[in-house]
């Protein structure tokens, strides 16, 4: 039925061979129903984890749930599990113990969502909790009461929503009540956990779905509450383009962010926070202005960056893209001033910064680009075929000492400075004849 892997179908004669039982589950078989090929395969069989090592020699077994992993010719790893039982859960996200079950349905039943409980023999598929007609109805959906589910595991709260943002589903009522209910839960969660789902819906086709999804079901407050909070700060006043409020702004700016980065996304999503601390509306005019709000804006950037756990990479460039999210496009500026953006916001992050701006600009009403925003793009790129640093120039130190006929000093360095700067104010062009006859006139003053 389903066009597998040669690997993967070895698998299968292996255990039947050895009249084991083995079903491929989860995200494999779903991606299958929904005309996608998958990239991770995982199965749940009737063999426990010594008689998996036995068929396949080459397996590992290092974690207390059961799960051996076999590694293919291919570099995958394929992930296989014993039929497990529901226990008690001692966190709010791992079980107390862990107990063999006997079937199938037993190991289902204990599933997060019922898109996640269809299972494959390599023949036929076996659903007993009705996931192919969820798949149908694009609908996300716990494996039983809800509350039982999310109380279990607590992750399994936004892990429903990053489903929906990945597969652009929505969320069955009881499950979304259930989901506000018992929001706080996602408290006792590792900020790594939230943060690598959060980061998913964030990279999914739907981000924008996503964080609004976790705004009304009261998860938003516990994990982004400088977010959450925006949404009680208007905008729209005299003067100004804006016609949401920061909340709505943030999120539309999010979904309109023409970057597939997570955390370009990210600084996207957040570049406006610092608005609900600088908020303030004169009351005869009103007019609402939010002066230095990116000052306060790299502030909480920082700070939600070391909540979430990000690499050092990852806060740097988003800290940098808030903080610099407010850069002036003129037909006016002087490439003196286009060189110090470049060098603030760091050439490796431009693009990053330019997409944000296009966010920024349709999530506020306006169109995605204007003729000044395409001249300072192109300007971007004549300014960056300059020098940026002195090493830049087509001359070096060791040429200039041998053009004069100096050992090394201060010198040296004094017409290296004065070359880049001549360079830089287009006095010469930055190429090695020109360097050359300009040191030796140095050289005779």
């Amino acid at each position: 039925m389903f066009k597998l892997p040669q690997e993967i179908k070895n698998i299968f004669e292996v255990f039947k061979k050895h009249d084991f039982e083995i079903y491929l589950v989860g995200g494999a078989v779903r991606d299958f129903l929904l005309g996608k090929t998958p990239t991770n395969f995982d199965f749940t069989t009737n063999a426990l984890p010594a008689q998996i090592q036995k068929l396949f020699p080459e397996s590992f077994y290092n974690n207390n749930y059961g799960t051996v992993s076999i590694p293919l010719k291919s570099d995958a790893i394929v992930e296989i599990t014993p039929f497990r039982k529901e226990s008690d859960y001692q966190d709010y996200r791992h079980p107390e113990k862990i107990e063999w079950a006997k079937t199938l349905e037993e190991d289902l039943s204990r599933r997060d969502f019922t898109i996640n409980t269809i299972a494959y023999d390599g023949k036929k598929i076996i659903d007993p909790f009705k996931g192919q007609d969820d798949l149908k109805n694009k609908i996300i959906k716990t494996v039983g009461d809800p509350d039982k589910r999310f109380s279990e595991d607590a992750l399994r709260l936004i892990r429903a929503i990053r489903f929906a943002s990945q597969l652009g589903f929505l969320i069955e009522e009881k499950t979304r009540q259930s989901i506000e209910k018992n929001s706080e839960l996602i408290t006792k969660i590792s900020w790594e956990r939230i943060r690598d789902e959060f980061l998913k819906i964030l990279k999914s086709d739907h981000p924008s779905e996503g964080v609004l999804f976790l705004r009304n079901t009261k998860l938003l407050k516990y994990i982004l509450p400088e977010l959450d909070i925006c949404f009680a700060i208007p905008q729209k006043s005299p003067k100004r383009h804006h016609i949401y409020d920061v909340g709505t702004h943030l999120v539309m700016s999010l979904k309109y962010c023409p970057s597939k980065d997570e955390i370009t996304r990210f600084a996207t999503l957040i570049h406006d926070i610092g608005k609900a601390q600088t908020f303030k509306k004169d009351e005869k005019t009103g007019l609402i202005t939010f002066y230095n709000h990116e000052v306060i804006g790299k502030k909480l950037a920082e700070k939600i960056a070391d909540r979430f756990k990000l690499s050092n990479k990852q806060k740097e460039k988003l800290v940098r893209l808030v903080q610099y999210h407010q850069f002036t496009v003129s037909e006016i500026q002087t490439d003196k001033a286009i060189r110090r953006f470049i060098r603030q916001v760091g050439k490796e992050y431009l693009q990053d910064i330019l997409d944000l701006r296009v966010g920024d600009r349709v999530g506020s009403g306006a169109k995605p680009t204007s003729w000044r925003f395409e001249l300072f793009k192109k300007r971007l790129i004549e300014v960056q075929k300059q020098p940026f640093k002195i090493t830049d120039l087509k001359i070096n130190g060791n040429e200039i000492m041998k053009i004069l006929n100096i050992k090394p000093g201060p010198k040296v360095g004094q017409v290296l400075k004065k070359l880049f700067d001549d360079v830089v104010n287009k006095k010469i062009e930055n190429k090695k004849e020109v360097l050359i006859k300009e040191v030796k006139r140095l050289g005779n003053i």
